[in-house]
């Protein structure tokens, strides 16, 4: 049985980590992990409640202000906007499990060199996603069976929501690295900020941009983006005490590590974009525009109602990570199976409301009522295996804290592409157009299947790492 204390090595590298940081690891390292999901979960469930009202805030508004077919076209365009989320969440996962193992060993050399390397890669991928995005977004939305005026509403959102690429990647990318550490709180608060002045600039310059509302929707999450990136870069310039931002440059040794895990929730977002690809074009298809509303209504709480069970899971991401990295195998399991059981409660808050009070739901988003009450059976079938989603979240994120990028990779590939894509195409041309909305659920049910037996194995052989060699960074 591996040592489930931390030795005095590991104890003693990390004396000249001082202050609060080193406070927050001897929690992480010390508190009950009842105690830990709820300091770390609540305020990283919130602040990412926050961070999904920008989309959802642009199609409210929009819905309102401009009518059904504005919220249609700001739904459409959000698949596209994953391709921010995939590099943020793949540089900011895997710098965030590199951190937090880092820390759990006492390794502040490696601390030292994250956030350079972080944002090197940040500007590299936001300079090509901007670009790119202002191009070809016309013929991604063809991709995803857009048409007339929704489409032309679209185009004109993503041009400028592409142009904050770059903050939006950092200001997100930097906040798990913050969450890494185990500093909820902070990262909340700076969330909070930019999604208040999304809210607050939403109307404002929707209506004093006139006949241009829909780039007034788009200027106004850019504007909140590039503040809160502001705030997070002067935050770790100015008062950070253990993640500094060093020279800026590509470390071989630490992108490898960072890519190892991230790739895995990269692909969890950019496959999203592919999911959420099909299942707009196959409405479409089977239903035509006003099918297409539905859908657009559906995943826009789907969307929303996923936000908390990733916040929670950064709230399991550093508990992990540090003992893990400490050598704690016994609190990781504790930890995790707590976390199953909070994460499919969580789940509950967001599952009720789908099945119970569905046509309310749909109102929300401006559907009319003929929509919504021929869509009141449709999305039951969607929401329907969701309660089990928190399960499915915590599995992925507790191997990419461990940093098993293979099994959560594993996990991913499966879900998104392997079995995922096939059913969407396939499924409605077997079983007729309703089978659309079971297709995904069916999926997922397998999926959480699968992926518990492999947390169950994982946990009955898990031993503590071996030290993790770095090389020196590049010059």
């Amino acid at each position: 049985m591996p040592d489930s204390t931390p030795s005095a090595k590991q104890h003693n590298s990390f004396v000249k980590v001082k202050g609060m940081k080193q406070t927050m690891r001897d929690q992480l390292l010390t508190k009950t992990p009842f105690s830990l999901m709820l300091q770390l979960s609540i305020p990283a469930v919130l602040g990412m409640m926050v961070i999904g009202l920008y989309p959802l805030m642009d199609g409210v508004f929009a819905g309102h202000l401009i009518g059904e077919t504005a919220m249609a076209a700001c739904s459409v365009a959000i698949p596209l906007t994953f391709f921010n989320n995939g590099v943020a969440t793949l540089i900011g996962v895997g710098s965030a499990s590199v951190l937090s193992r880092a820390l759990g060993r006492g390794d502040q050399e490696t601390v030292d060199r994250v956030m350079g390397n972080l944002i090197f890669w940040v500007v590299l991928f936001s300079s090509v996603i901007t670009v790119a995005g202002i191009l070809f977004c016309p013929y991604f939305l063809d991709l995803l069976g857009a048409t007339g005026d929704i489409k032309a509403l679209a185009v004109r959102y993503l041009r400028v929501f592409f142009l904050g690429s770059l903050f939006v990647n950092f200001a997100q990318a930097a906040n798990m690295v913050m969450r890494g550490e185990g500093l909820m709180k902070r990262a909340m608060f700076i969330m909070v900020l930019g999604a208040v002045l999304n809210i607050l600039l939403d109307p404002i310059l929707m209506l004093s941009f006139g006949d241009y509302a829909i780039e007034g929707a788009a200027t106004a999450s850019v504007v909140a983006q590039m503040i809160q990136a502001g705030v997070t870069l002067y935050y770790f310039m100015a008062h950070s005490e253990t993640v500094k931002i060093g020279r800026v440059r590509r470390d071989r040794a630490l992108s490898k590590a960072m890519f190892g895990v991230g790739v895995s929730a990269m692909i969890m977002q950019v496959f999203f974009l592919v999911q959420q690809t099909l299942l707009y074009r196959q409405a479409f298809v089977y239903g035509g525009e006003a099918n297409a509303i539905l859908m657009a209504a559906a995943l826009r709480y789907y969307g929303f109602s996923f936000i908390p069970l990733w916040g929670m899971s950064q709230g399991l991401q550093p508990i992990i990570g540090t003992n893990f990295g400490a050598g704690r195998i016994d609190r990781v399991k504790e930890t995790m199976w707590l976390f199953m059981i909070g994460g499919t409660l969580l789940a509950t808050l967001f599952w009720v409301p789908a099945e119970v009070f569905t046509s309310s739901l749909l109102s929300l988003f401006n559907v009319n009522d003929t929509i919504a009450q021929q869509g009141v059976v449709p999305v039951r079938l969607f929401f329907s295996v969701f309660i089990f989603y928190g399960i499915m979240i915590m599995t992925l994120t507790y191997f990419q804290a461990i940093g098993d990028g293979k099994r959560a990779g594993i996990i991913v590939m499966l879900r998104q592409l392997i079995l995922l894509v096939p059913a969407l195409l396939f499924i409605p041309v077997i079983f007729g157009a309703g089978s659309l909305w079971w297709a995904q659920p069916l999926v997922d049910a397998v999926m959480i299947a699968v992926g518990c037996v492999m947390l169950v194995k994982s946990l009955a052989t898990l031993q503590a790492p071996s030290a993790e060699v770095t090389s020196t960074p590049e010059a």
